[in-house]
Formats: C-alpha cells, sequence, structure tokens
C-alpha cells in the first residue's frame, strides 16, 4: 500500500511553467514506477509521463515532448514534472500513480494501482 499526494498546481497564463510534486508514503518509494496522468473536463484520463524505478527510463506523450520534465528523487520519496510552455489545452486535473510493476506498460492506466487525488493546473490563453 502506498498513499500519494500531489501538490503543485494552480492558475497560470499561457507560456509559462508550473511544477508538480507527488509525495507518496508507505512502502520503500524505490520499489515502484511512476506515472502521471491528466483528465480534461469530459474526456478521459491520459497519459503524461512515467518514470521507472531507479529513473533511468522516462516517458512522455508526443503532447508534452520537449516541454515536459519527469524526474524522481527516491531518498525524498517523491517524483516531480517540471512543466514548461504551458498551453491552453494543457489545463486538466493531474493525476499521479504508483505500481510495484516492472516498468511494462507504463502508459496505460490500469498497469497502476495507486492513484493520488489529483492537482488542478489551468492555463489561461
Amino acid at each position: 500500500q502506498v498513499d500519494l499526494v500531489e501538490s503543485g498546481g494552480g492558475l497560470v497564463q499561457a507560456g509559462g511553467s508550473l511544477r508538480l510534486s507527488c509525495a507518496a508514503s508507505g512502502r520503500t518509494f524505490s520499489t515502484y514506477t511512476m506515472g502521471w496522468f491528466r483528465q480534461a473536463p469530459g474526456k478521459e484520463r491520459e497519459f503524461v509521463a512515467a518514470i521507472s524505478k531507479n529513473g533511468g527510463i522516462v516517458d512522455y506523450a508526443e503532447s508534452v515532448k520537449g516541454r515536459f520534465t519527469n524526474s524522481r528523487d527516491n531518498a525524498k520519496n517523491t517524483v516531480s514534472l517540471q512543466m514548461n510552455s504551458l498551453k491552453a489545452e494543457d489545463t486538466a486535473v493531474y493525476y499521479c500513480a504508483a505500481t510495484s510493476k516492472a516498468y511494462v506498460y507504463p502508459k496505460q492506466r490500469d498497469f497502476y494501482d495507486y492513484w493520488g487525488q489529483g492537482t488542478q493546473v489551468t492555463v489561461s490563453s
């Protein structure tokens, strides 16, 4: 069991930046593959980024490549999502997710076992 708490969301103008963090408690953080997903109103929850247990593999959705950076600090039990050059279409609730499975299907929602409560990101155009 692991509890996930996201923070760092807010309102930002287009072109601006935000940094989301996800703090994990429970079992050893380094044993979890971590992912970020987002859900805009009326849309399905979609993959944003994922990072392997030791941080050696990172994947991004095409829509955020080159703008978002996913990282983790296993000593601090946190994973972060640095979001730059934000666009109006990035507006969504952002969720942190975790699984103890190996890094096999990190882009699939049902691959993850634990989810945070989400944090709202609103980008004004």
